[in-house]
């Protein structure tokens, strides 16, 4: 028997001091957590999806360090413009004209795919409010601002950014980013006062007719991209609140310009959230075999169903992010995702493993739920090999979400020897939570592209006559159902050492 293990602090990286803080919660015993969503004007690329990964590991570490969880993902179902700035045509409308149907029926279908892939990513569903729910919310706050921040032109209502303190020191555009080209790519605006100056209101132009606009004191038309976020945060958060997360390429527009609207709106000297978190790129070797994001603006992306098309199981991507630390560069490989998944099928039978030991020292084929808050779990792990591991896991989870090291812990959980299989499998299995990962069946995890015809039920009933055919040492018939199956697509895999015998 041990002592159970300590509290560890959660420390996350802010990126608005550009170090690591100590989370403390403005509300005790809470966390509010506003995740920028997705514009649904298009499948989300797999790079996208790594935001909501990152985004959801953060929720459950919150929710298993014991705070009550509030996490607020938008829909952006009102289209922004296709660069960062004011200029571009508008996603929603360009993908509407290019598809033939209604935008709103655009917004409708792409929210669906993308809430699917959060579940097939076992991403917890979060608060989806949609951008269109908010817009009167939108002009109201506008009109608060705008005597003090803003100017009007044809094209809109714009904020000045020289109207409120250390603009842009998120993504530290005064410093540096002039020189890095931060700023360089905000398109000018006929009439704007300053290049990073942004639209709070977009009026549609004389003589066209949007399908998506709305009445305002400048004009009809739609709401700038930024203005969303801040209203929605506001409204369902409340100002201040803990923790906005995003990638790290809203760092240096999207959120500034969130910032500022906040401190507009009185939010001053606080920016809204307390500490911004950014995940890094997803980036892939083009071609010329040099690096770049995956971006939909190019036309070179992978969505999961992609992956899933491919027979890779969605949760093998999950633990792909997982394996990098959600601030580097994670670069897209299939052999990557290949060696993810065959270290998701290891850890698969490992836990299938503890609940057979289980199931054998009890007689119970169901293994009690694990807790979810690792308070409740410090009460029943007192062995002196697991407190340890407990401890490791948990600090590298408050180090910033370091999951690559905590996925290491629990490995080494499901690999230990001779400790009590309840404290086994209550750790084991708790672990896998605040990491996202369920234990799903076998078969799920085999390579099985789509549009393979021969059913799983014939490839077993081959193998098990080939198997026998071995055991009678009748090595033509062995031979021969290989290359039957072998025709048909299926790798038999003597000697596999997962025991997952045969891939597509």
């Amino acid at each position: 028997m041990t002592d159970a293990p300590p509290s560890t602090d959660l420390k996350l990286f802010n990126s608005l001091t550009r170090a690591l803080e100590t989370f403390e919660p403005l509300h005790p015993g809470e966390a509010r957590v506003y995740t920028c969503g997705p514009t649904v004007y298009n499948y989300q690329h797999i790079g996208n999806m790594r935001a909501y990964v990152f985004a959801d590991t953060l929720g459950r570490t919150l929710s298993w360090k014991g705070y009550d969880l509030t996490h607020v993902i938008n829909i952006t179902d009102v289209g922004h413009l296709t660069s960062d700035a004011d200029a571009g045509d508008d996603k929603m409308e360009k993908a509407a004209a290019s598809q033939g149907k209604s935008a709103w029926d655009i917004a409708r279908h792409y929210q669906d795919v993308f809430e699917a892939d959060l579940a097939r990513l076992n991403i917890r569903k979060p608060q989806h409010p949609k951008a269109t729910d908010y817009v009167e919310a939108m002009i109201a706050w506008g009109k608060e601002i705008e005597e003090k921040h803003c100017y009007r032109l044809d094209t809109g209502l714009y904020f000045d950014v020289t109207t409120v303190p250390e603009y842009g020191r998120l993504a530290r555009a005064v410093t540096d980013a002039m020189e890095d080209g931060g700023e360089g790519r905000i398109d000018t605006v006929d009439g704007k006062r300053n290049a990073a100056d942004f639209a709070i209101w977009r009026t549609t132009p004389a003589g066209e007719n949007r399908q998506m606009e709305w009445d305002s004191p400048w004009g009809r038309g739609a709401p700038g991209w930024h203005i969303e976020c801040s209203v929605m945060s506001a409204e369902l958060l409340g100002h201040p609140f803990d923790i906005h997360t995003g990638g790290i390429d809203h760092r240096e527009i999207h959120h500034p310009n969130e910032i500022a609207q906040n401190q507009a709106h009185g939010c001053s000297p606080d920016t809204g959230a307390r500490i911004w978190m950014h995940n890094n790129f997803l980036v892939d070797r083009r071609e010329s075999g040099s690096l770049g994001k995956m971006s939909k603006s190019t036309g070179e992306f992978l969505t999961l169903q992609t992956l899933v098309d491919r027979g890779y199981h969605p949760l093998a991507y999950r633990l792909m992010c997982l394996q990098a630390h959600y601030r580097s560069e994670l670069e897209f490989t299939w052999e990557g995702l290949t060696a993810a998944l065959t270290r998701l099928k290891r850890m698969v039978m490992g836990l299938r493993q503890v609940q057979d030991a289980h199931f054998a020292a009890h007689g119970n084929p169901v293994v009690p739920p694990p807790p979810t808050r690792i308070d409740a779990l410090r009460g029943t792990i007192d062995d002196a090999k697991l407190v340890p591991l407990l401890e490791k896991f948990e600090a590298a989870l408050c180090d910033d979400l370091n999951t690559s090291v905590a996925l290491t812990a629990l490995e080494e959980v499901i690999a230990t020897k001779k400790v009590p299989i309840d404290q086994k499998a209550d750790l084991a299995l708790a672990m896998l939570w605040p990491l996202g990962i369920a234990i799903v069946p076998r078969e799920e995890l085999r390579i099985r592209p789509a549009g393979v015809e021969i059913t799983e039920a014939e490839i077993e009933a081959a193998l098990i006559r080939r198997k026998e055919a071995r055991m009678a040492k009748d090595f033509a018939t062995s031979d021969a159902i290989r290359a039957e199956l072998g025709a048909k697509g299926v790798e038999v895999m003597d000697g596999d050492p997962l025991g997952w015998e045969w891939k597509l």
